[in-house]
């Protein structure tokens, strides 16, 4: 377990922010279902077959040590950990998983949940000391599911997710205002939740390469880089700023979206018209089951090699219409004036907000 830089003081008990994440999810569901596989490296990612296209979705820790990653295709995962066991993806079964684990985590006492996904959700609680709160969620959430989590301990939401990785597999370690420098003040800028490799790479070219560099950069350079929006939050974010308290309010999607990686590649027309036709109708069946109806018809294409791209069009009437869904789709797609053959699609449909 990884240890604290922080020394638990005595005293009334103070809000904490706790990120609970179920350590390598899928693939600890997976060997829970077929037991012989504990120990083994085991990859899960589309339809579980290595020669088809398709990528990583989570890898066991034996599967990392070769080098394996979430989003990773399987068959580059495949040539790294020749003996891994590749299995497809389950939705249904993580979803109740999930549901377990959610609710364990709100049956806990006075505690406060924000789902962010199957795996992962912060907690709010008041205690004086926050690592014992997190040894218990751990440890009911294993007697309730058979799965292990990390907990990362802050005084921001922020600050929370970021320390649970220093606590990984199994573990808790704290962050706060008060060590947060010291653990990742001389760590890249691309350490920091949210910052990926084309913001690092463009802060770098501000001359920012650290955490520290980034937190006590002048704002006006970030501004002109990155906007006025994003430029001030990447710098508040290099603090650990940000939230401080867990809202509960149940999460409401914006948008359904269904997308296919064809094993083959679409080339002619009429096989295009009728992969965005079958997605469509995917959607408008789930915005029906939402019973709330399109305003924005989103597509995403990937052509060959892999240059993915996306667009998005705003409908005159709401709609429920996998015909008028799909035109819409093919209009955004003919648009591109692109005719390379496509590897995958995706339509998405942004639907009306609920009314509160």
């Amino acid at each position: 377990m990884a240890a604290n830089t922080t020394a638990n003081i005595p005293g009334k008990p103070r809000p904490w922010v706790l990120h609970v994440d179920l350590d390598q999810f899928l693939a600890a569901v997976e060997v829970q279902r077929h037991p012989e596989l504990a120990g083994r490296p085991v990859v899960v990612g589309g339809r579980g077959d290595p020669t088809e296209r398709g990528v990583v979705s989570t890898a066991s820790y034996e599967a990392r040590e070769y080098g394996v990653r979430s989003g990773m295709p399987l068959r580059t995962a495949a040539k790294r950990c020749p003996d891994a066991v590749f299995l497809p993806v389950d939705k249904p079964v993580y979803e109740e998983v999930s549901r377990r684990v959610m609710a364990t985590l709100r049956a806990h006492a006075d505690a406060v949940v924000e789902v962010l996904g199957w795996d992962e959700a912060f907690v709010g609680i008041e205690a004086e000391d926050p690592e014992v709160e997190a040894r218990r969620l751990q440890a009911e959430v294993l007697a309730e599911t058979g799965l292990h989590c990390s907990v990362g301990i802050g005084d921001t939401l922020v600050r929370a997710k970021t320390a649970t990785d220093f606590g990984k597999p199994q573990g808790t370690f704290r962050l706060t205002g008060e060590n947060w420098f010291e653990v990742m003040g001389e760590r890249p800028t691309a350490a920091l939740w949210g910052v990926g490799r084309r913001i690092s790479a463009r802060l770098e070219a501000l001359g920012i390469r650290t955490v520290r560099e980034l937190a006590e950069s002048a704002p006006e350079p970030l501004i002109a880089e990155l906007g006025p929006t994003m430029g001030a939050y990447y710098r508040q974010l290099a603090r650990g700023a940000g939230r401080r308290s867990v809202d509960p309010t149940p999460w409401v999607p914006r948008a359904h979206g269904r997308e296919t990686t064809y094993q083959r590649d679409l080339v002619t027309a009429a096989e295009v018209e009728a992969a965005i036709g079958a997605l469509a109708e995917q959607v408008a069946d789930d915005i029906r089951a939402e019973g709330r109806p399109c305003q924005r018809v989103g597509l995403k294409v990937r052509f060959a090699p892999f240059f993915t791209t996306t667009r998005i069009r705003k409908l005159g009437e709401p709609t429920y219409d996998a015909a008028l869904i799909a035109r819409t789709a093919l209009d955004l797609l003919r648009g591109l004036a692109d005719d390379r053959p496509i590897r995958l699609l995706g339509v998405r449909a942004e639907m009306v907000p609920p009314p509160d």
